[in-house]
């Protein structure tokens, strides 16, 4: 196991003293020291030492043991030294960081100790006590790491003068504790690690040296669909179908667990990755050979962010970004502005978490929190739940923070026994947290903290609402649902519009369902799901939604037949306390069987509606409905089928899915006629905040979290029957339709590429503005007539078994062909039409967006993209940016950049450009029939974060846009022609 030299850290340093020195004599340098304990006195001395860490580190194997909740689980065990030699090492290479004299033990309350941690305290700087608790975890991480070298005395001191230096936009270091993964961006950075190996093999030298540092826990979840629905086989019939489709892809990750160390691969059927890590993966507080820090991960989700609702420090990077994480890059990142969010007051009664978060989100959206923190604070805090606290973190993409983050405090301690931690765990972590000033007590008086900027929310405000029917964001309050969907009817094609005529919005589309009578209309639900991270994590409202289904039940109302209806727990844990409650017997009499537990229709794996209700819905053209309780509806995602989709909470997905229709005002219309004729109303169904209290007090137990977590890593059948391989390379398969080797270092040298303009581009694409990773790369159904669909049948895949465009993501020819393949796709260059194709410009042909670029690659042409504000925005999909670099994009011109996104694209060697405050393409006259020409410096050393460049069009317009290179680190990365090249490059030259 090794660790790169040549680090950011080193890198800034190198450039402030002598222009930019080459990555050569950069990475000719001795190996930076641990990450852990660094600061040599000599380069020799720190390269010893790294040499003795890095026997370490290979030898040993992330495990959660036989008990996993136990204090040595969250310890690296398998080492072949005694305990006593690593003490003793630990103890020498301790005192070697630069700031050895606070380095101090933790008693334990009945004699011992828990370990030694870095103490903030003992700083004696009154600065630290006005910081957020956000930046105490960054604080702390900057100390624990500093070597002179990947992390410096000046980055520490920067973090501490947060308040004075956070608005200046200066460049940090982070070093994350873990990388979680799940499978759909899992497998393609699995990917990127097998052909990262062949490519040192290929320029000679060690393979070996790629492998994760840090734990790495990737959780198989995005796979499963919604095949079968409303049937007591769903789960195992399911399953089935999963594996017969992913076999392929499950055997590739089943490798990487045994190929690579320190990674934990968790098996499908065990819940939802963030649930997972909520529950079982999150440490808080981690004590590694002694030593005691903070928990703190990046994921390959952008819903990572969850697990800030447990006080760890979370949230999402790019899949290239976190592989980079895992070769133990640190990562650079602007310190943050963090937005203090204070609560005060108490939820009304019936008013739900994600009522909740669907204002929270609406509100930070609004305020713009895009690249900060979101600390939450004050009195209400207290009077939520963990699980609510954590459907709120959740959201931070939607809302746009990098982090929602909640402090730990009395509450975040209670959920960590009730799922199963051990009290001396708990009580490890309780005492670590208060030693070093990051624990709330409410019962103490509080130090005021210092924040960027500042909201309050009287949760007594907080309205039952929905959001859609196109974005997490447009909330409605249930009481104008009924007017806000005939506006949307009204409205002209958009975020609220579908521009349905006056004449045809009372349309009625009249079938036959397996027999039945049938109709549908505009606001007719067709699919009604209880799914996704956000919410099957939270008891109230799973407990709620059954409470629902039995009011419902016993009044005698029922789900229409042919509303797909579903249920997806994000753990085994959702099951047993339904269970033990007596309430899945109701939602199963409502069609909310189990269908599995993984992300389902929240990303696109919804399943095929039934034929019937298809055809109803594409002859008569309806603008049909899906209601979910996930946290993205954007267009296109759900289901092709569904034009408008609406995030709700469990509960009223039950609620909406007994009216059959999102067309109805709760409060004064009746849901439906149940016994005796009577019509039964929403008041009637809906459970009090104190029934929810009650079942989740008397059904929700420990012992329920203990043996689902002790059962997950013994796999199941299907797991444990796959064989695989002990080659440390992996074997290609070039007939494969799941696993293919991409092209991105075949030709790669040791010699840097240079920083490249752009000359005579045509534009690909013109957009408008909130362009998502749905639009750029689909993770659902692979359309029968696209570029993806020939490229499979050609190889003889049936139409059955094409599976989703995110299941595919290890195929680089699959995903090239599926980018910008979304059918709702608007592209002006279309002017109006919507759909996956543009105009070739040099032939004024209409092609598919695949084979227009291969026509401009084949001739040796330079594409770009145009587009509006938010490009980029949703999940953090790596495959955003590497498709658009297959297809030949070389850079993208945008009002503003999704945070992640922007950073994907900077690693695939993309240039972002931003046009300049009030200015766009259509201000400026840009209509995309034009040729591009960027001039960008010929020499790195002549770029900077931030700077204005010239962008030149053919027929004469010139025009200034700021070039987003936010740190002097993606400097390095665009430089090298993307983060894998130039970590590839640093660890052949160490």
């Amino acid at each position: 196991m090794y660790i790169t030299s040549g680090t950011s850290a080193l890198l800034k340093r190198a450039s402030h003293s002598s222009g930019r020195r080459t990555l050569s004599s950069l990475c000719r340098k001795p190996a930076a020291p641990s990450p852990a304990y660094g600061g040599a006195a000599s380069r020799s001395a720190a390269q010893q030492n790294l040499r003795s860490l890095s026997f370490f580190s290979a030898a040993a194997r992330w495990s959660h043991g036989a008990g996993w909740n136990s204090p040595t689980s969250q310890i690296r065990i398998g080492c072949s030294v005694s305990d006593s030699l690593l003490h003793r090492k630990i103890a020498t290479m301790a005192t070697e960081n630069a700031f050895k004299g606070i380095f101090t033990s933790l008693p334990k309350p009945g004699g011992g100790e828990f370990g030694k941690f870095y103490s903030l305290p003992a700083l004696n700087d009154p600065r630290i006590d006005k910081l957020p608790y956000s930046i105490r975890i960054l604080l702390e991480s900057a100390i624990r790491n500093c070597d002179g070298f990947q992390v410096t005395k000046e980055d520490v001191e920067k973090i501490i003068d947060w308040e004075k230096t956070s608005p200046k936009l200066v460049e940090i270091p982070f070093k994350p504790a873990r990388v979680l993964l799940q499978d759909f961006t899992g497998v393609p950075a699995v990917v990127d690690l097998a052909c990262m190996r062949d490519a040192m093999n290929r320029l000679g030298n060690d393979s070996n040296k790629i492998n994760p540092l840090v734990p790495v826990d990737l959780v198989i979840d995005h796979s499963v669909q919604v095949d079968v629905a409303r049937s007591e086989n769903a789960v195992q019939a399911n399953m089935e179908l999963e594996f017969q489709r992913n076999r392929e892809r499950f055997a590739f990750l089943k490798w990487g667990s045994n190929a690579f160390q320190n990674m934990l691969v968790v098996p499908p059927g065990s819940g939802i990755v963030h649930q997972v890590n909520l529950e079982y993966l999150g440490r808080v507080v981690f004590n590694n050979d002694g030593v005691l820090y903070p928990d703190s991960v990046v994921g390959t989700d952008s819903h990572t962010t969850m697990i800030d609702g447990l006080g760890v420090a979370g949230w999402g990077v790019g899949g290239i970004e976190a592989e980079a994480a895992m070769l133990g890059q640190p990562m650079s990142m602007v310190l943050p502005g963090v937005v203090g969010f204070k609560l005060s007051g108490k939820l009304r009664d019936g008013v739900t978490a994600t009522d909740l978060v669907l204002t929270v989100t609406q509100m930070l959206r609004k305020h713009g929190v895009v690249g900060k923190f979101v600390e939450f604070h004050g009195a209400g805090v207290g009077e939520i739940s963990l699980a609510d606290r954590a459907t709120i973190a959740n959201m931070s993409p939607e809302y746009g923070a990098t982090m929602g983050f909640f402090p730990v405090d009395r509450v975040t301690l209670q959920y960590l026994k009730l799922t199963g931690r051990t009290d001396e765990t708990v009580a490890m972590i309780e005492a670590y947290l208060r030693a070093n000033n990051m624990f709330v007590d409410c019962s103490e008086p509080q130090q005021e903290r210092v924040y960027s900027s500042d909201l309050q929310l009287d949760l007594s405000d907080v309205e039952p609402c929905i959001s859609g029917p196109k974005r997490p964001h447009d909330r409605v309050t249930l009481k104008e649902m009924k007017s806000d969907w005939h506006s949307c009817l009204d409205s002209k094609v958009g975020f609220k519009g579908f521009a349905v005529p006056k004449e045809a919005q009372e349309k009625v589309a009249q079938f036959s369902f397996h027999g039945q009578p049938a109709e549908l209309r505009h606001g007719s639900v067709v699919i009604a799901a209880i799914t996704s991270c956000t919410n099957t994590s939270n008891p109230s409202v799973m407990l709620g939604a059954g409470l629902v289904a039995k009011k419902a039940y016993d009044l005698g109302l029922q789900v229409k037949p042919w509303v797909k209806t579903s249920l997806a727990p994000g753990s085994g844990v959702v099951k047993k306390y339904l269970d033990r409650s007596g309430l899945q017997e109701y939602l199963n009499h409502q069609g909310f069987n189990i269908v599995g537990y993984g992300c389902t229709t929240c990303i696109g794996n919804s399943g095929e509606l039934d034929e019937s209700v298809g055809a109803a819905i594409s002859e008569n053209d309806i603008v049909a409905a899906a209601v979910l309780s996930g946290n993205r509806n954007f267009e296109g995602r759900v289901h092709p089928l569904t034009r408008a989709n609406y995030l709700a909470s469990p509960p009223l997905v039950v609620a909406y899915a007994l009216a059959g229709t999102v067309d109805i005002d709760f409060e004064k219309e009746p849901i439906g006629v149940g016994k005796n004729g009577r019509e039964v109303y929403f008041r009637d169904i809906w459970p009090s905040t104190q029934e929810v209290a009650n079942a989740v007090q008397s059904s929700v137990l420990p012992e329920m979290f203990r043996s689902t977590y002790e059962a997950i890593t013994k796999g199941n059948p299907m797991w444990n029957q796959l064989i695989v391989p002990n080659d440390k390379l992996y074997s290609w398969d070039p007939t494969s339709t799941y696993i293919h080797e991409p092209p991105y270092f075949k030709n790669m040298t040791m010699d840097p590429p240079g920083p490249h303009g752009v000359k005579d581009a045509y534009c690909l694409l013109n957009f408008g503005d909130s362009i998502t990773t749905d639009h750029i790369s689909p993770a659902g159904n692979i359309n029968k007539d696209s570029p993806a669909a020939k490229y499979l049948m050609e190889r003889g895949v049936e139409r059955k078994d094409f599976n989703s465009y995110g299941s595919r993501r290890g195929n680089d020819e699959i995903m090239a062909r599926g980018t910008f393949a979304n059918i709702r796709l608007v592209n002006k260059l279309l002017k109006g039409e919507v759909g996956p194709k543009t105009i070739h410009i040099p032939t004024g042909e209409k092609l598919s967006v695949f084979d227009a670029a291969m026509k401009y690659k084949t001739a040796g042409q330079a594409t770009i993209i145009l587009a509006g504000a938010e490009y980029g925005s949703g999940s953090s999909r790596d495959w955003a940016a590497k498709g658009p670099m297959l297809l030949g994009v070389k850079a993208v011109i945008a009002k503003s950049f999704e945070r992640i996104h922007r950073s994907n694209l900077v690693g695939m060697g993309i240039v972002p450009l931003c046009f300049k405050a009030g200015e766009d393409a259509e201000t400026l006259g840009l209509t995309g029939q034009e040729r591009y020409t960027i001039d960008l410096p010929r020499k790195i050393s002549d770029i900077h974060p931030g700077q204005d460049i010239t962008v030149r069009t053919d027929n004469g317009k010139q025009f200034t846009c700021t070039v987003r290179f936010d740190t002097e680190v993606e400097l390095e990365y665009f430089n090298n022609g993307g983060i894998l090249p130039y970590v590839i490059r640093q660890l052949i030259l160490q």
